[in-house]
């Protein structure tokens, strides 16, 4: 895994902890479209929608909700 999959991990993770694009961004300190743009590109390279996004809400997919179990379980 390349530093840039981390990343991208960590700031999926963030969105779905935060369930919004703009508060995950603040918190990760860098811009919405760039946050984004990572969560595109991981989507693109698992070939799986990982977010359902609507205009007010954002909330993990089934296969998001199974990511999020196997890169953060809980203790």
């Amino acid at each position: 895994m390349t530093v840039e999959s981390y990343d991208q991990l960590a700031i999926f993770s963030a969105v779905a902890q935060e369930r919004s694009f703009t508060r995950a961004a603040a918190r990760l300190g860098m811009s919405q479209p760039a946050l984004s743009r990572a969560i595109r590109q991981l989507e693109e390279r698992l070939g799986v929608r990982l977010l359902a996004r609507t205009t007010r809400s954002v909330s993990p997919t089934e296969a998001g909700e199974h990511l999020l179990r196997v890169i953060a379980p809980t203790v």
